[in-house]
């Protein structure tokens, strides 16, 4: 079912601000949905708030076309059909896996919710451990018996509030993937809650960028790094950094002078008279400079962290200024060596500056 949020805002009684500041975003039916941002920022009190279990002052959210909250409206928090995944998966120690997957299965018959069941530990790849209790799981099927107990009732909407955050680093992509891959078989609409924006890529049709209560972007991932809204957008999403530019006319294109060199006819770029004598700054993602023994730039080597198949350098240019590099790691410099690159920027990304 499709989700609309209008608006909506959580403030606390005595803040000196609104947790949650005006936020309206749709996910379309079976779409996964990601808030993604720093702490603090809002993103479980807005999940929280659709879920019914946070007090809203302002807006509305719509459910499948039914009003939840808003203009009157109040639908209680268990009547919603909104099922949740909390952090620590509240699996119940003394219940096996299958009487887990089964417990807010009590108002079925007995058949059906054995069905259900046996359904639901299909899906998430544990039908062998059904007899087997919580302690005796690791955390990836712990994870999978609290998806699939969120999943047996058929909720409209699954909430997920950093589902994966006490598992290490690898597993938790990895499980991002898996648990993306059962979330669409199911059909289910979901949205989660993550600070990690490896996962938020592995599983978002949607993300939405979340500070101070704000939601700056709800989009793809693809826009998101390449065409953030925000400068916030921009400094959060991925490795980047901003240098001063000025934007020319040129042969009834765009050029931009930058301390790497000139961008001709510079695509998707704003026209001079968008800023103040054309000045302004430019992002360049680390994927934008290209190392290039035979470029006329050359930068110093400041720091570099091995990726495997990559080094991410970060270079100083004679300016002064820095920049961040990916090249193939069989490129292997050491801290002080000069290089020379060149920028190849496909979509040029401009922001005024700071006042």
């Amino acid at each position: 079912m499709s989700l609309h949020v209008s608006q909506l805002s959580v403030h606390y009684p005595g803040a000196a601000r609104a947790a949650v500041q005006s936020v309206s975003f749709t996910l379309a039916p079976g779409g996964i949905g990601v808030l993604i941002g720093p702490s603090g920022c809002g993103k479980t009190t807005l999940l929280r708030a659709i879920a019914g279990l946070e007090p809203m002052s302002a807006g509305s959210v719509t459910l499948g076309g039914q009003q939840l909250a808003g203009a009157g409206a109040h639908v209680p928090a268990e009547q919603r059909r909104i099922g949740m995944v909390f952090q620590d998966y509240a699996l119940f120690p003394h219940l096996s896996v299958e009487r887990n997957v089964a417990f807010g299965l009590r108002g079925l018959a007995p058949r059906a919710a054995q069905e259900r069941v046996d359904e639901c530990l299909e899906r998430v790849g544990l039908a062998g451990l059904r007899k087997r209790y919580p302690h005796e799981l690791s955390g990836g099927q712990q994870q999978r018996v609290a998806l699939a107990r969120a999943l047996a009732p058929a909720p409209r909407l699954l909430l997920l509030d950093e589902p994966f955050s006490s598992l290490d680093v690898d597993l938790r992509e990895r499980l991002a993937y898996e648990v993306r891959d059962i979330l669409k078989s199911a059909g289910a609409t979901a949205l989660f809650v993550t600070h990690d924006q490896l996962e938020a890529f592995a599983i978002g049709d949607s993300i939405g960028v979340m500070q101070d209560g704000l939601l700056h972007q709800w989009d793809d991932a693809f826009a998101l790094y390449h065409r953030p809204a925000t400068r916030f957008v921009a400094e959060f999403i991925g490795h980047g950094v901003f240098l001063p530019a000025q934007l020319v006319g040129e042969g009834g294109g765009v050029a931009v002078d930058t301390p790497v060199g000139r961008l001709d006819d510079a695509a998707e770029c704003p026209l001079p008279n968008a800023y103040p004598q054309g000045t302004c700054e430019l992002l360049l993602r680390a994927d934008d400079i290209v190392h290039d023994d035979h470029a006329p730039t050359q930068a110093t080597i400041l720091r570099r962290a091995f990726r495997g198949a990559q080094f991410l350098y970060t270079l100083q240019l004679d300016s002064g200024h820095t920049v961040m590099a990916l090249v193939p790691s069989h490129h292997d410099h050491a801290i002080g060596d000069r290089i020379g690159i060149r920028a190849e920027v496909d979509h040029v990304v401009t922001f005024a500056l700071p006042s």
